[in-house]
């Protein structure tokens, strides 16, 4: 029996989705682009998932959509769109990017969160040299994300983009050694499951809906947010405010 494009594991909260076609360098086929779609609808309703990780198997995180599918019209058509998914979802998505991420996996990197990737890591977008146009998203969603003289520097070339400068330019949160990638992103996930999930995913978007618009439009918004947040009862918040404020203490003895 093959192996599955997707695989799937739940636990404590936490959804760890990794493409698995490593032979392909975990190109999006028409296969793997329905299983990432559904799953991410699944998750998108599933109360029991607060946090998301999407990495890929092998030497690669997702070299884009397989080309060899690109003469066949009925799995060119735009059916799946799992970067749209991913945008949608209430819970956070970390990316852990463990090796190249071209074209279409550039693409579902920058839908989401939080990136953390290892050293070998490197990014690339080719849709002009393969004589093609982005269409799910990345010519609006890059600039956004490291200027728009950067974006323009690596679409109009195809050139890769390393690990570490994709850190000095923001794109990146971390650079962890490729044997701590998933523990690194398992640790972050935990930290974000110990937030309220109501106020952690609002506050989500709060900040995904205030970005595009001016500074005075999105303090209005929040400021709306604000009044209509079910907060928790006074006695809640006491607790989990010693709960923080023993935590912040742990923290910075340990950095000492």
């Amino acid at each position: 029996m093959p192996e599955p494009v997707l695989l799937v594991e739940k636990k404590d909260g936490i959804a760890i989705l990794t493409l698995n076609r490593p032979d392909k360098m975990n190109a999006m086929s028409y296969e793997l682009r329905r299983a990432l779609n559904d799953e991410l609808e699944a998750i998108h309703n599933d109360k029991d998932i607060g946090v998301v990780i999407l990495t890929g198997n092998g030497k690669a995180f997702c070299a884009g959509l397989d080309l060899k599918e690109m003469g066949d019209p009925e799995k060119r058509k735009p059916l799946f769109d799992p970067p749209a998914q991913l945008r949608s979802l209430p819970q956070p998505v970390i990316g852990a990017v463990n090796g190249l991420a071209i074209t279409g996996g550039f693409e579902l990197l920058t839908s989401c969160d939080i990136l953390i990737a290892t050293p070998e890591a490197k990014f690339a977008d080719t849709h002009a040299r393969l004589g093609i146009l982005a269409g799910w998203g990345l010519s609006q969603r890059l600039p956004r994300l490291i200027g728009i003289n950067r974006a323009k520097e690596l679409s109009l070339t195809g050139n890769y983009l390393s690990a570490e400068l994709a850190y000095e330019w923001g794109l990146l949160n971390r650079i962890v050694p490729g044997e701590e990638l998933l523990p690194t992103c398992i640790e972050l996930a935990n930290d974000m499951l110990s937030c309220v999930p109501s106020a952690m995913q609002k506050c989500k978007r709060l900040m995904d809906k205030g970005k595009d618009l001016s500074l005075g439009d999105a303090m209005a918004l929040e400021i709306e947010m604000n009044r209509t947040h079910q907060s928790p009862p006074a006695e809640q918040i006491a607790e989990r405010r010693i709960s923080v404020q023993s935590r912040g203490r742990d923290q910075a003895e340990s950095n000492e």
